[in-house]
C-alpha cells in the first residue's frame, strides 16, 4: 500500500478522536483529536507565512510533542519536514538551513541564542518559530502557542488530503565531512515501512486507507506504547514513532535533550511502555544499570528495537533479564531503511544471526545476488521503495542508487559474510575496510576482539596512512580502566590474525559521540596522524 502518513493519522483521529496520541513525561497528553486539531492549525499559520508545499520547515527539537505536531502539519500541507542535529553549533545549523533553503527554523527557547545566531549566519531570511521550554523569553518571531491556536486562535482543519510528492528530508549522521539530505518520497516512506509497522507486530498489510484504520481501531490490534530514548532526529526513532501513531498507538515523549535514565524507567512503567526505541549499548547500559542498581523490572515491555549502532550480547542479555521481551537490533541505513534484523527473545537466543529482509539482497563484486551462496562475501543492497537521493549531489545519487538489470538498488557499502537461509554476518562499512599491504580488515572485527577486554570502554578502529603499506590499523580506545597499548596488543594476538592486530593503539578520554552513537572517524583520523607525526619527530 502507498499511502500518506497525514491522511492515515487524520482518519485515525476522526475513528479514535479520544485515543491519546502522545503522553509526556510530567502527565501532560496530546489525544488524537488535539493532535490534529494543532497540526491543522500550524499548517495555516505557516500557510500564512508564505510558506507552499515543497518549501522546507527545519525542526531543531529534542524529543518533544512539538516535534511530531510540526512533523504532522507539514506532511498534511505537503511541506519537506527537514530535522537537525539539536547538538550543532549556529554555524552548523546555519549551513542545513543554506543547503536545504529552509524557510522556517522550529526551535526551544533554551537554544535561542543558537536559532537566532545561525538565522543570522544564514544566506537567505529564515523565520524563527519558538517552543518555550525553559521559560526564557522567546526571540522574534512566531510563538509556538499562537501558531497552534491557543488564545483567541482557533485550530483550522487540516488539507483533505496530503498532495502527492510531498517528501521528507532526513540528514546522514555525518561520520565524515558534511552531512547530506536524504530526499524520501512521504509515500515511498510509509511503503518501505510496512514491514515495521505490520509484519513486526503480526498484522496483516493493509490495502487502503480504510483498512489501515480499521486495523488501528480494532480490538484485537495490539495497542503499542512507544517510548523513543533515542533522538527523533535519528531514523529508528522517528519512523517507529510514525509507525505507532498510523496503528492508533501511544507516543511516550520524554521531553528532554538528555537521557535520565531512572526517569525513563519509572516513565516506562508508569505509562505501560509495549515498546522502547534505544540507540545500542550508548543508551541501554546506562539503562540496565540503573534498573539493576534500583531493583526496576520493565513488565509491560515486548519489545526493544535499536538500528545501526553496536549494541552487543552481554547488554541484550542484561536487558532480556529485564523482562518478558523481544530485542530488534536493526543492520540499517539512513538510505535505505531497514536490510536484516537479529531477533532475540530470551537469553538463549543470544548473541543472535542478523536475517536479511524480503527487499534486501546481497551483491558480488560484479554485482551478481549472492545472498543463497552461504561463504559468499558481498555488500548489502536493497530494492523496492527507496528514497529519491541526495538533496543536491547527483554524484553520490547516481553512485549510491544504481539502476542493476532495470532495478534501482541503493548500495550503502556494507559488507557481509553469507550464512545459512538468508542470515549474514556483518563485517563492516566499504568506506571504512583498511587495505592494509593487500589484505582486507574489516573494523568491526577488530573493534569486536578489543571490547572483549574489560578495560575497554569504547573504540574505533581505522585505517592510518603508511607509506609501505598504504594503511595500518590503528586503534583509538576509550579505556574504563587502567590498560596499556601492550598489555591490548597482547590481547588481540590471542584472538585475531596478525596482518588484523592494530599496530597503534591511542587513547582518548571520550569519543565524543554524537546523540546517536556516531563518531566523527575523519577528526579522530586527523587526531592519530598528527599523533604519529609527534612521535616519530620525537
Amino acid at each position: 500500500m502507498r499511502g500518506h502518513y497525514a491522511d492515515v493519522w487524520q482518519a485515525v483521529a476522526r475513528a479514535l478522536p479520544d485515543r491519546t496520541a502522545i503522553r509526556t513525561i510530567d502527565g501532560q497528553t496530546w489525544t488524537y483529536a488535539r493532535f490534529a486539531r494543532e497540526a491543522g492549525a500550524l499548517a495555516a499559520t505557516l500557510a500564512a507565512r508564505g510558506v507552499a508545499p515543497g518549501d522546507r520547515v527545519a525542526i531543531l527539537l529534542y524529543n518533544r510533542p512539538e516535534f511530531l505536531i510540526a512533523f504532522f502539519a507539514c506532511l498534511a500541507a505537503g511541506i519537506t519536514p527537514v530535522p537537525l542535529n539539536f547538538r550543532f553549533r549556529a554555524g552548523e545549523v546555519a549551513e542545513l538551513l543554506d543547503d536545504s533553503q529552509a524557510k522556517v527554523l522550529i526551535h526551544p527557547t533554551s537554544m535561542s541564542q543558537v536559532a537566532r545566531d545561525a538565522v543570522e549566519q544564514a544566506a537567505a531570511e529564515v523565520v524563527l518559530l519558538s517552543v518555550v521550554d525553559d521559560g526564557t523569553p522567546a526571540p522574534s518571531g512566531i510563538a509556538w502557542t499562537e501558531a497552534v491556536g491557543t488564545g483567541e486562535l482557533h485550530p483550522e482543519p487540516l488539507p483533505a488530503a496530503a498532495p502527492d510528492g510531498a517528501e521528507l528530508w532526513i540528514y546522514t549522521g555525518g561520520t565524515t565531512g558534511r552531512p547530506k539530505a536524504v530526499r524520501w518520497d512521504e509515500q515511498d516512506m510509509f511503503e518501505v515501512q510496512m514491514f515495521a509497522t505490520y509484519s513486526l507486530s503480526d498484522l496483516a498489510w493493509p490495502q487502503s486507507l480504510d483498512e489501515a484504520v480499521a486495523i488501528a481501531s480494532a480490538p484485537s490490534t495490539p495497542h503499542i506504547v512507544n517510548l523513543p530514548l533515542a533522538p527523533f532526529m535519528h531514523g529508528t526513532a522517528l519512523t517507529t514513532s510514525m509507525n505507532t501513531l498510523t496503528l492508533g498507538g501511544t507516543v511516550l515523549v520524554t521531553s528532554s535533550a538528555r537521557l535520565d535514565a531512572e526517569a525513563a524507567l519509572r516513565f516506562a512503567n508508569e505509562a505501560g511502555a509495549t515498546r522502547v526505541i534505544v540507540a545500542g549499548d550508548a543508551v541501554t547500559i546506562p539503562l540496565v544499570e540503573t534498573a539493576e542498581r534500583l531493583g526496576i523490572t520493565l513488565p509491560t515491555v515486548r519489545s526493544v528495537m535499536s538500528s545501526g549502532m553496536r549494541f552487543s550480547p552481554e547488554t541484550k542479555r542484561r536487558l532480556h533479564q529485564l523482562g518478558d521481551l523481544s530485542i530488534f537490533d536493526l543492520l540499517a541505513s539512513t538510505e535505505g531503511g531497514g536490510f536484516a534484523v537479529t531477533t532475540t527473545t530470551g537469553t538463549d537466543d543470544l548473541p543472535g544471526r542478523p536475517r536479511l529482509f524480503p527487499t534486501a539482497v546481497v551483491l558480488d563484486e560484479h554485482r551478481n545476488e549472492v545472498q543463497h551462496r552461504p561463504g559468499a562475501l558481498g555488500v548489502l543492497a536493497q530494492r523496492g521503495a527507496l528514497p529519491l537521493g541526495y538533496h543536491g549531489d547527483p554524484d553520490k545519487t547516481a553512485a549510491t542508487f544504481p539502476v542493476i538489470d532495470g532495478v534501482r538498488h541503493v548500495v550503502p557499502g556494507d559488507w557481509v559474510r553469507v550464512e545459512d537461509d538468508l542470515h549474514i554476518e556483518f563485517l563492516g562499512r566499504g568506506s571504512g575496510v583498511i587495505n592494509t599491504g593487500g589484505e582486507k580488515v574489516y573494523p568491526l572485527e577488530v573493534e569486536e576482539a578489543l571490547l572483549t577486554h574489560p578495560a575497554v570502554a569504547d573504540v574505533v578502529v581505522l585505517g592510518a596512512p603508511d607509506p609501505r603499506f598504504g594503511e595500518i590499523v590503528t586503534a583509538v580506545v576509550q579505556r574504563a580502566d587502567e590498560v596499556t597499548a601492550d598489555e591490548l596488543f597482547a590481547h588481540v594476538d590471542g584472538l585475531l590474525a596478525g596482518y588484523k592486530r592494530p599496530r597503534h593503539i591511542f587513547f582518548r578520554a571520550s569519543m565524543d559521540r554524537t546523540p546517536t552513537g556516531k563518531v566523527d572517524v575523519g577528526r579522530l583520523r586527523a587526531e592519530v596522524v598528527t599523533d604519529r607525526t609527534q612521535e616519530a619527530s620525537a
